[in-house]
């Protein structure tokens, strides 16, 4: 190895660096984008206690960005110290554990001044006049009297003009305003008795009221849903003085990314990764693999059990007990999701609720809805040879007070031998996809049984034996326990063959050869997808594996139905956990009301 070369003149020497470079350098920490700086401003503004803030945007903010807001103001005196590194007004001692404001750092004015050119305007109530000072490239000017509200205006304007190596990396005017509307948008959200306004370009992006919690949740959720709620879920728990309340849209409604989630701890934004797996966990059993749910969650969590000083961005936390905070998620959203189908799309279970500790769990009512089965419903062994006709016209065509009171209502027809047609009290109509509804049934009731400790199993009069690909053979034996504890007892019968002895008694009588064979795609599938801090084992990949097995214990599109059979598949809708969509996430009903049915014939 070649010695490494030394100076001649000596080591070099240890200098200290400009009070301006230190600035552009810890900008660069702070200081990532407009979209930071629009962060860094509107929460200085909601700090000093604003009731309206105005942003707005040119080119995206890159080359001009303006937050002018009505709160508390400064003196002049002030202003210069605003400006200064490590300056605030926000933390009443020095132990970092108190943070009750969105800021608290004192490096977002002097950052911003190092990296571009601002200029801060502002009045003290009261106050006779304002006040500006501007920053060019870290270069501070003088305190003049300038005329102004009451209030602060934030302008900057040529970001990174003094950093032209960051003003490269950033994208287009129309991605930089899009993160910057993000980030208004969050902060918005953790603050409803804030009115807010943002303009990009001229254009008008947002513009919101002051406004009660549900009121600015249902605004900004409604725009992340593509302009439909179907329905907010109410989100509620508590668990050892954490509390967490909220919304969220049913699983319905979900994006290609986490984008339209919003997560607010102690009234501050954050995209913090342990809250976003365990929505991720709660969501798994009723949403499509790789779409992300819209939500809008507040965690209140005691100060002197979370950390916020963790990054410049302050949108990750460390929480002293981040397995509490997860279970708490899991189970509030569990809850919420755990509701029957048509419950009036709020969500809640046509099912009682029972103490237990700190939370509730769910169990049936006392008395089963008429035309509910207990494990299956009653489907006809064969299908049936003559279609089910329609009603007569008296038993859909009568007063209100005549019809069912459930949910989704009575069954009337099937067409296409794969959708139920039924009529709701309130005249609604519903359509059912009977193959996903009762593949939800399905699963639902087999991890019932798991979760009991038995499922039961049928054994067959003679058993199968079953071919398969070399690697899925050794895949379902390396499984064989776990399997059996699902009601499939399998053993090698030879080279590239499976014995079939059980099977699970929900299921009927599937394909033995094709359950299998879905099986062995779901363990090689589900073995390499493992979620971060889970086993891979099979155990904590039960769900898919018990997905599989309700897609072939269900009934398949084609198959005619009596109308007894149909309402008894309302019925088990009604009273069955997460039956709004199937085990893949598509919805198993889908609902149109009187007004969006005389809309589609161009009705007034």
């Amino acid at each position: 190895m070649d010695p490494v070369p030394t100076s001649r003149e000596g080591p070099p020497l240890i200098r200290r660096l400009d009070e301006r470079l230190v600035n552009r350098i810890a900008a660069g920490e702070v200081i990532e984008r407009p979209a930071a700086v629009v962060k860094e401003l509107v929460e200085n503004a909601i700090d000093a206690g604003a009731r309206r803030i105005v942003v707005n945007l040119d080119a995206g903010g890159i080359d001009r960005i303006s937050v002018t807001d009505d709160g508390s103001g400064m003196a002049p005196g002030q202003l210069g110290l605003a400006v200064e590194r490590h300056c605030t007004s926000k933390l009443t001692d020095d132990t970092l554990v108190r943070i009750a404001t969105l800021g608290f750092r004192g490096e977002a004015l002097p950052s911003i001044g190092a990296a571009a050119r601002l200029c801060l305007t502002s009045r003290a109530h009261g106050a006779e006049a304002a006040w500006q000072i501007r920053v060019d490239g870290g270069v501070v000017g003088d305190i003049r009297p300038a005329a102004g509200p009451a209030g602060t205006r934030v302008l900057v304007e040529e970001l990174f003009f003094a950093t032209p190596a960051r003003r490269k990396f950033l994208k287009s005017a129309r991605i930089e305003a899009g993160h910057a509307e993000t980030v208004v948008r969050r902060l918005a959200l953790a603050t409803p008795h804030v009115a807010f306004r943002l303009e990009s370009d001229g254009r008008m992006v947002l513009d919101l009221p002051e406004q009660d919690r549900l009121a600015r949740v249902s605004a900004l959720l409604a725009d992340a849903a593509g302009g439909g709620l179907h329905g907010l879920l109410t989100v509620a728990g508590e668990r050892d003085g954490l509390a967490l309340t909220g919304y969220a849209c049913g699983p319905a409604v979900h994006r290609a990314t986490a984008a339209a989630q919003y997560l607010v701890v102690n009234g501050r934004p954050v995209a913090d990764p342990v809250l976003r797996l365990a929505v991720r966990v709660a969501y798994r059993h009723v949403i499509t693999h790789g779409r992300h749910p819209v939500l809008a969650l507040f965690l209140d969590i005691p100060p002197e059990r979370i950390d916020v000083n963790v990054h410049p961005a302050k949108t990750e936390l460390r929480f002293a007990d981040a397995d509490q905070v997860r279970a708490l998620v899991i189970g509030s959203l569990g809850r919420a999701l755990s509701g029957g189908a048509g419950n009036g799309g709020t969500g809640l279970p046509a099912l009682q609720s029972r103490p237990r500790g700190p939370g509730m769990i769910w169990a049936p009512p006392e008395r089963p809805v008429p035309g509910f089965a207990e494990a299956t419903l009653a489907f006809d062994a064969q299908p049936r040879a003559r279609r089910f006709g329609p009603p007569a016209l008296a038993d859909t065509a009568g007063h209100p007070e005549e019809r069912p009171a459930y949910p989704l209502g009575a069954a009337v027809a099937q067409v296409l031998d794969t959708y139920v047609i039924a009529v709701a009290g309130d005249g609604s109509l519903v359509l059912v996809d009977q193959h996903a509804a009762h593949e939800r049934l399905t699963q639902e009731a087999l991890q019932a049984q798991h979760l009991g400790g038995v499922v039961a199993a049928q054994r067959l009069l003679l058993p199968e034996v079953v071919d398969l690909p070399r690697d899925a053979v050794e895949a379902l034996l390396a499984e064989a326990d776990a399997l059996a504890s699902l009601g499939i007892e399998i053993e090698r019968f030879g080279e590239g063959c499976v014995l079939v002895r059980t099977l699970p008694a929900l299921l009927g009588s599937p394909d033995p050869a094709a359950l299998l064979r879905d099986l062995a795609d779901e363990l090689a599938e589900a073995g390499g997808v493992a979620h971060p801090g889970e086993s891979a084992s099979l155990g904590r990949r039960l769900d898919g594996v018990i997905a599989r097995m309700a897609c072939h214990g269900s009934i398949r599109a084609g198959r005619r139905l009596s109308r007894d059979e149909m309402d008894a598949l309302l019925r088990r809708m009604e009273t069955t956990p997460r039956a709004n969509t199937c085990s893949h996430g598509r919805p198993t009903w889908l609902k149109l009301s009187r007004q969006e049915i005389e809309r589609l014939f161009g009705r007034s």
